[in-house]
């Protein structure tokens, strides 16, 4: 697999900027913050976007959420929303969709599409945490069948009061701050995003790749609705399966942008699977954004892709937000207090959902 990035950009807690908020990772920032509730939480604290109202309505939120960076990806590629090449794919966990059932699921896609003035009805994924990333898999494999020539690919999710009563009520929020990594992570902090990537086969315009996704892997352990399957095996058997497609391996892996939800089970699970992946042939450089912007759920891999992109691009990763002392046997270097130099090579980037759900994208610099 080899299908070009010529347009990225997102919509974070941090900003919507693509190197403004590159600079505010680089920098150690974070989006987290206070956030009123009106019921009370495990933590008061999520990382919301900044200028869209908490007491707009959750379909709205959804829409305006997403419409900005996909408008900013699709010019960065210079495209039009009209273009009848375009087919666009989103992914969301469950949207607005616990605190305002729609008619369907798939209505808020059809909505931003329609209003942004995009020819066709879009395609939808929902597989938890890992939709944004699936939303990727998707737009890629059809434009690597020769199904579509130009795919529109990201996620959306927003804040809800429902999702962050069912994450306080789970016990997956954190009742002090997310420390992915960290000897005393505690839970995951909510967060709310967006981003968009533009995937096409073969350049005919005159427009400069950004990147290219060379490898899709996923894999699921159905352990359960929630907890995944503690050996770690699925995200072994996931990260292969990119190197695999993409024709690498191990050693050519310079960095991993990793789930790091900082829950104990999740951190637990990717540490054992980092280790039996690349033992000690390999060390690339692992980093995680969710201190910064939150779990933004169904929008995270979308996310996370553009921060791998920017990572390879300038040859180095951003601190991780909260993370002071690394948990005992992580097997990996992780960035703490400070960017961290990467070598050149391929960009992983890992997520980890509900049900079992796990991708893992491929990635490289444009030449």
């Amino acid at each position: 697999m080899s299908v070009l990035i010529t347009g990225m950009a997102w919509n974070t807690a941090l900003g919507a900027d693509t190197d403004g908020v590159w600079r505010a990772l680089l920098a150690g920032q974070s989006g987290v913050a206070p956030v009123a509730s009106a019921y009370p939480l495990r933590n008061d604290r999520a990382a919301a976007l900044p200028g869209l109202p908490a007491d707009l309505d959750p379909v709205r939120r959804q829409f305006e959420a997403g419409a900005k960076p996909l408008r900013a990806a699709l010019a960065e590629a210079g495209l039009e929303p009209a273009d009848p090449r375009l087919r666009l794919v989103l992914g969301t966990s469950y949207g607005a969709h616990l605190d305002v059932p729609p008619d369907g699921l798939d209505l808020w896609g059809a909505t931003l599409a329609s209003e942004l003035g995009l020819a066709r009805r879009p395609l939808m994924v929902s597989t938890a945490c890992s939709a944004g990333s699936d939303a990727i898999a998707v737009g890629a494999a059809l434009i690597d069948a020769g199904e579509e020539e130009i795919c529109v690919v990201g996620g959306v999710d927003v804040l809800t009061p429902a999702k962050r009563l069912g994450h306080s009520a789970l016990g997956t929020m954190s009742p002090t701050a997310l420390r992915s990594f960290d000897a005393a992570h505690d839970g995951t902090i909510l967060g709310e995003g967006a981003a968009f990537l533009v995937l096409e086969k073969d350049l005919d315009r005159r427009v400069r790749p950004l990147g290219r996704l060379i490898g899709v892997g996923a894999a699921n352990d159905a352990a359960g609705p929630t907890a995944p399957d503690p050996s770690g095996d699925t995200v072994v058997r996931a990260v292969r399966a990119a190197l695999a497609a993409a024709g690498r391996n191990t050693g050519d892996v310079a960095v991993i942008n990793a789930h790091g939800s900082g829950t104990p089970v999740n951190d637990d699970i990717e540490s054992l699977a980092f280790t039996t992946a690349f033992g000690e042939a390999a060390a690339p450089v692992v980093f995680a954004t969710k201190g910064a912007f939150g779990h933004t759920l169904g929008a995270t891999g979308a996310l996370e892709a553009v921060a791998v992109l920017l990572a390879l691009r300038d040859g180095r990763v951003p601190p991780i937000a909260g993370l002071e002392t690394v948990m005992p046997g992580f097997p990996l270097p992780l960035p703490t207090g400070a960017p961290l130099p990467i070598t050149a090579g391929l960009g992983l980037s890992v997520t980890i959902g509900f049900g079992g759900f796990t991708t893992c994208l491929a990635l490289e610099a444009a030449a």
